[in-house]
């Protein structure tokens, strides 16, 4: 019996210790010589070489010493698909470049944090799979970068599955609805349109569309000056920017984003109350702008 009591403890003690495990969003590959086209190049290059694919790029509220590449790969899509409630949002992966003097600081987005945020409860479905592609994002980024260190605060994994920053601010089932239209295609045209056009001061960083499947989503930076990017990143943290660009996601004839409370908190995961109420207005200004998106 002592000994059956003694083991059931310890078991308690191992699911305690994983439940309790956290996750970064964010790591620090540290600082490489060179520019950052020249740094781009080699990290595009190390993406393809590993069977990813770059989706898209473009600078942080315009700025030519802030850039992010956007990237993914079959597996990722394939398995972000397959988790219907919205999943295709986590398909797209970033990576940041920042210059510092004539060093380029390299930024990634976590994967794991990404898949946990996002993809929920759904994650250890799939956990085999993310765990790969987890690893070999590391690999890669290990090899360009000096270092791999995890910063930009911490969540835990039960917690970030059913992330919401505290009570009455939402969850990421709760999205904010945008525009509805008669077909998936007109819905697709339409943001493709409005996107061409820079509406709202809005930049196009990727779209993937599954036609066959009526799903897309889109990267779109915020280069607004008054309401975008370059009045809120300076407020909450510009060290966190590989949390842009902001996504839409299209299901059908419906248009969604994620609510600008749950997002701007789980991408800023240390925000305090008094910084987030500098940025009270934010959340209701970057709807209005992708809203613009998908007005006909």
């Amino acid at each position: 019996m002592l000994k059956f009591k003694l083991f059931a403890l310890m078991l308690l003690g191992i699911t305690l210790s994983l439940s309790a495990q956290k996750v970064s969003p964010y790591f620090n590959c540290g600082k490489v010589d060179g520019t950052i086209s020249q740094v781009k190049a080699t990290v595009e290059d190390a993406l393809k070489a590993s069977g990813y694919s770059v989706t898209g790029g473009y600078n942080l509220s315009g700025k030519s010493d802030y850039y992010i590449l956007t990237y993914t790969s079959k597996d990722i899509q394939r398995v972000c698909l397959k988790v219907k409630e919205k999943g295709v949002l986590a398909s797209n992966l970033r990576i940041g470049l920042h210059q510092v003097g004539a060093k380029v600081e390299i930024i990634a987005l976590n994967p794991q944090y990404i898949f946990l945020g996002y993809l929920r409860k759904s994650y250890d479905t799939y956990k085999t799979e993310l765990n790969s592609i987890e690893n070999d994002i590391k690999s890669i980024m290990s090899k360009i970068g000096n270092q791999y260190v995890a910063f930009g605060g911490a969540v835990e994994i039960s917690e970030l599955k059913h992330y919401h920053y505290m009570a009455m601010m939402p969850y990421f089932e709760d999205m904010d609805e945008l525009e509805s239209f008669d077909s998936f295609n007109e819905a697709i045209a339409t943001i493709d349109k409005n996107l061409a056009a820079k509406k709202g001061g809005t930049v196009k960083v990727y779209k993937q569309s599954y036609t066959s499947l009526e799903i897309a989503v889109y990267g779109v930076g915020l280069l607004n000056k008054t309401t975008g990017e370059p009045h809120f990143m300076p407020i909450i943290g510009e060290q966190n920017f590989v949390a842009m660009p902001y996504e839409i996601v299209v299901i059908g004839k419906e248009t969604y984003m994620l609510a600008g409370k749950f997002r701007f908190a789980m991408y800023w995961p240390e925000l305090t109350m008094g910084t987030f109420t500098k940025i009270m207005s934010t959340p209701g200004d970057v709807e209005e702008i992708l809203e613009g998106l998908t007005k006909k």
